[in-house]
């Protein structure tokens, strides 16, 4: 597995002309070595930012992050060969008409070959089942076939690390069950934001994410203990 390191790293943005900027991650010293780490927390709570750290998306404001030694910051593009980023909607990163031409497009500049971007692209597309749908129109898709169109491309480059943030939030029952099923059977190590519980109980590692600051992290069972008492006593407040 990939080690991934951040070093008090914070990310602070200017909103509104206001004097001091706002802070959405704060002091975060982390070393990420497992499979399966899940990232669970409130809508804005500094999740999605902290994913997005990681390939170099959203810079830090101080401190460090990166991926088996390289800076996301000085050396974004060596990040990037290693880890894949998989976003909530899946039609914010499928630009092509349809599935083959995206897995193709994302090809592009790793194999310069047509006839073996073709193979490696129907390879891809087989492996995840979804060969039959290849060369339908996005929009005729499913919500959780384009997330697995979405999947299927940056697999498709063979990442060591893959990010995927909030995958299953757009997803019906039978999609997230497809989409589990498809990760769990993944080499690849795994950093997921979730707000689905049960997933969260599937991964090796959880962190807790409030208000921009870890504040829990360890074993999934545990922290999702955590977050419940933390979402509860936040109800109870008055």
């Amino acid at each position: 597995m990939a080690t991934i390191s951040f070093r008090q790293a914070e990310v602070a943005v200017a909103v509104d002309n206001r004097p001091e900027p706002k802070s959405l991650l704060q002091d975060v010293t982390l070393e990420l070595t497992e499979q399966r780490i899940g990232v669970i927390g409130a809508n804005g709570s500094g999740k999605s930012t902290l994913l997005r750290l990681i390939n170099g998306l959203v810079q830090p404001t101080s401190g460090t992050v990166s991926v088996e030694g390289a800076d996301t910051v000085r050396a974004v593009r060596a990040v990037r060969r290693q880890v894949g980023f998989v976003f909530t909607d899946p039609l914010s990163q499928l630009v092509m008409p349809t599935g083959r031409e995206d897995v193709e497009l994302s090809l592009r500049r790793p194999v310069r070959n047509g006839a073996e971007r073709r193979r490696l692209a129907e390879a891809a597309l087989e492996r995840l089942g979804l060969l039959p749908l290849a060369d339908q129109s996005i929009y005729e898709l499913s919500g959780g076939e384009r997330q697995l169109m979405a999947l299927a491309a940056v697999l498709a480059v063979n990442p060591a690390v893959l990010v995927l943030d909030e995958p299953s939030t757009l997803l019906d029952l039978r999609n997230r069950e497809l989409l589990r099923r498809t990760l769990s059977g993944l080499d690849q190590q795994i950093v997921m934001s979730t707000h689905d519980l049960d997933l969260a109980l599937e991964m090796d590692r959880v962190l807790v994410v409030e208000a921009g600051r870890v504040m829990f992290d360890g074993g999934a069972a545990a922290a999702v203990d955590a977050y419940r008492a933390l979402v509860t006593n936040g109800l109870a407040a008055p």
